[in-house]
């Protein structure tokens, strides 16, 4: 993330996304902590509902697994293993059900072969090279823009392109965020799993969670404009 590395008047085009940002980040916490509140009978926890979407839907190979941190859940599709926070994994609250419905949504996905989930694993290689090349590649153009002017550009046009496909991965990514929880509340309320004001509490966190998706989008975005604004100002020097 090209963020406040330096101070000039371009930081404001870049200060809405992080704004965004910030605003999505204290409205999943809220969104949580509500839904945390809300306490299910009978008694369900986010990994016996995961597992009952998982069996019902032909998925019993994949594994379901605990992992450390807060809100670090996440399906991996090449292990296809679904790996839930402690406070998911044993959580029995609309909250912890909703998270877990979500990414067994993403294991929904990996089996009807959902093209942005498909196109999403694809792009992680590619993407995990250009960021790390995206900053390097434009501090150095940064730098030559004063001794070679035409080899600056270049290269500050090279990082805006790699860092440009960390932003088309976040952009592959909502569809399939938005798409794992619609698949997430079908299964809840088709399965009589939640009542209705139980349901509105879960779809109320995935919401929130599907904001930061966007903000994310929106910093990205907002941060290749700022870049370019930066070389276009040492382009027209030269």
């Amino acid at each position: 993330m090209f963020g406040f590395f330096w101070w000039d008047w371009t930081l404001l085009i870049v200060l809405p996304g992080f704004l965004l940002a910030m605003w999505a980040q204290m409205r999943v916490k809220s969104a949580y902590r509500t839904g945390a509140s809300q306490l299910l009978r009978p008694v369900m926890t986010g990994a016996n509902v995961a597992r009952r979407i998982l069996d019902s839907n032909g998925l019993s190979d994949v594994t379901i697994e605990m992992v450390q941190g807060e809100l670090s859940d996440h399906y991996d599709p090449r292990a296809r293993v679904l790996r839930l926070s402690s406070a998911v994994y044993h959580g029995n609250n609309v909250a912890a059900v909703g998270v877990a419905a979500h990414e067994a949504g993403h294991a929904l996905q990996h089996k009807k072969r959902y093209a942005p989930l498909w196109l999403r694993m694809a792009l992680v290689p590619v993407c995990n090279i250009g960021s790390r090349l995206a900053m390097p590649l434009f501090f150095i153009g940064l730098i030559f823009a004063y001794a070679a002017p035409l080899m600056g550009e270049w290269l500050m046009f090279l990082g805006i392109a790699a860092y440009s496909l960390a932003v088309v991965f976040q952009l592959v990514t909502l569809p399939v965020e938005f798409n794992a929880s619609r698949r997430a509340m079908r299964c809840l309320s088709v399965s009589g799993t939640m009542n209705d004001e139980e349901l509105r509490g879960s779809r109320r966190v995935l919401s929130a969670a599907a904001m930061t998706y966007v903000a994310a989008l929106a910093v990205g975005l907002l941060s290749i404009l700022r870049l370019l604004v930066i070389a276009g100002s040492h382009s027209r020097r030269r």
